[in-house]
Parts: C-alpha cells; structure tokens; sequence
C-alpha cells in the first residue's frame, strides 16, 4: 500500500451533493479496504464547508465497518449545535445504506487568550534524524534514534519521527488551516499499531495480516492551535497498555520551536493468529 501526495491531496476536494451533504473520492489503492486516513481527512474537509466560519478544534471518528475503494463516499454533516464561538456537529461517512465512519466534532471561532504549554521533547533536529521512506506518508519523514517499525526486536512502546510536506503550491486552499488539519489527520492514523506492537518479541507492524489482523476502532485528535505540515512537526508516540485484543496509542504533535500543536488518541483492534 503506497500513496502519490498529488493524488492523496485531490482526495481532501469533496463535492457538494445538498444542504450538508458532500461526496469524496477514493484514493485508488490496489488494497480493498479504504484507508482510514482518508475518512478522517475527508471528514475534516466535510465540517469546514459546513462551519461557517468556525475552526475544527477536536474530532472523534468511529470506524464501525470497512469501506469499499470502489465506492465513493457520502458525509452528512448533522449540527447538533451552533452557537456563537462554540458548535457540535456529528459526520455520517456512508456507501449506500451501510455507515463506515461516525465523526463527533467540536468546533470554535478562534479567539485570544491564555497561551502554555509544557516542555517539547528533547530530541534531535530534523537534519540529525534518519530518513526512511514511509510508503503511507508520502513526504519528508525523519525518525528519532533510528526506530524501525519493521523490527520485530522488542523495546520500549514509544515511536519518534519529524515529517514534512515540503512543497503544497498546488493546493489552492494551502492557506486555509484545514488543509493542514485534514493531512495532519491522514499521517497521524497509520503508525500507533506499530509502536503498541514494539514490546512483543518476534511481531511488528510487517506481520499485519499474517501474524494479526488489525483495524482502528476509534481514532481522536485535538488541534490545539495552528499547524503547518509545510514546517517541521515531531510526532510523538505512546502505546502504554493492550488488553483483550485492543490495543491503545496516544500522540503529542509539536512545532519546530516547541509548540503542542495537537494530541491524538487511537483505540484499535488486533487479534493475534492462531496459525502464526
């Protein structure tokens, strides 16, 4: 499973089909199921057209079943509140009669006010991380202390990485934060299996479907303030517990200088083979 930035980026561009309803393509992979990834970003896309002015603060999305990439998919946006800096809305993504994602969403104008945050992790720069090629994320992803999400060495649960998109000048609303938001979305969907996998001696992410099968149950995100995936960020990742064939990840985003730009949270299912 492999990803083109040009084609990941046209899928953000949902259609219009009435009154809060809005229709996204696939992304066209040879892999049956569509990425979760994209339900989340296209969601994304879905609540901004739908916001009135207002910025996503948090989502929560619930993958009840696997989507069809043969399929386009339908979002209705249901706004079960809006008031005047704050609203709630909830995202139906469908195929027909069958529901493949459930997005509650928070929603606030922007406003000023009291701005903390804790310590940034202290880890290298960009420049001294390693490079790999991340066939999911396809830009500038540069992991802290040589992590391997193929290893099936055991370690410490806890996953390091920098990433970047370099060049978004085609991207005609590249100014607008929820571009931003919906690929932040995308790349922060994939790699906590992995890391809630670390622990295990002789699995890891490269064993999906022959030593475990997978899929994300539930995935939150919460934007903080700003971000920019034309900039540096530093993915941090967590998993401190799997219990009952669930596992559980978090993840602090941070800017370049030290600023928690937003915290993520999955719920995921992996269920060990027998035959392995």
């Amino acid at each position: 499973m492999g990803f083109n930035l040009t084609e990941l980026v046209s899928c953000l561009d949902v259609r219009r089909m009435g009154a809060d309803v809005y229709e996204g393509s696939n992304y066209p992979l040879a892999y049956r199921r569509i990425f979760g990834g994209q339900v989340l970003a296209q969601g994304i896309r879905s609540l901004h057209e739908s916001a009135g002015g207002k910025q996503v603060k948090s989502i929560t999305q619930y993958f009840p079943r696997e989507g069809d990439v043969e399929e386009p998919v339908t979002y209705r946006v249901d706004k079960a509140h809006e008031g005047r800096t704050f609203a709630t809305s909830a995202v139906r993504a469908q195929q027909g009669e069958r529901t493949i994602g459930v997005m509650t969403a928070s929603l606030h104008t922007p406003e000023p006010g009291i701005e903390r945050t804790q310590a940034a992790p202290d880890v290298v720069p960009p420049g001294w991380a390693q490079a790999i090629e991340n066939p999911i994320l396809p830009w500038d992803v540069r992991v802290v202390e040589g992590g391997d999400l193929s290893d099936p060495t055991p370690r410490e649960a806890s996953y390091r990485f920098w990433m970047r998109i370099p060049d978004l000048g085609d991207v005609a609303d590249v100014e607008q934060q929820w571009v931003h938001q919906a690929l932040l979305a995308h790349a922060s969907e994939p790699t906590i299996i992995g890391t809630a996998l670390f622990p295990l001696d002789g699995v890891s992410q490269a064993d999906a479907q022959v030593k475990f099968t997978s899929a994300v149950t539930t995935h939150s995100i919460w934007f903080h303030s700003e971000v920019r995936m034309d900039d540096w960020v530093l993915v941090d990742q967590q998993s401190p517990t799997m219990n009952g064939s669930r596992v559980f990840g978090r993840a602090d985003i941070w800017t370049r200088d030290g600023r928690l730009v937003a915290s993520v949270a999955q719920e995921s299912m992996v269920r060990m083979r027998e035959d392995s």
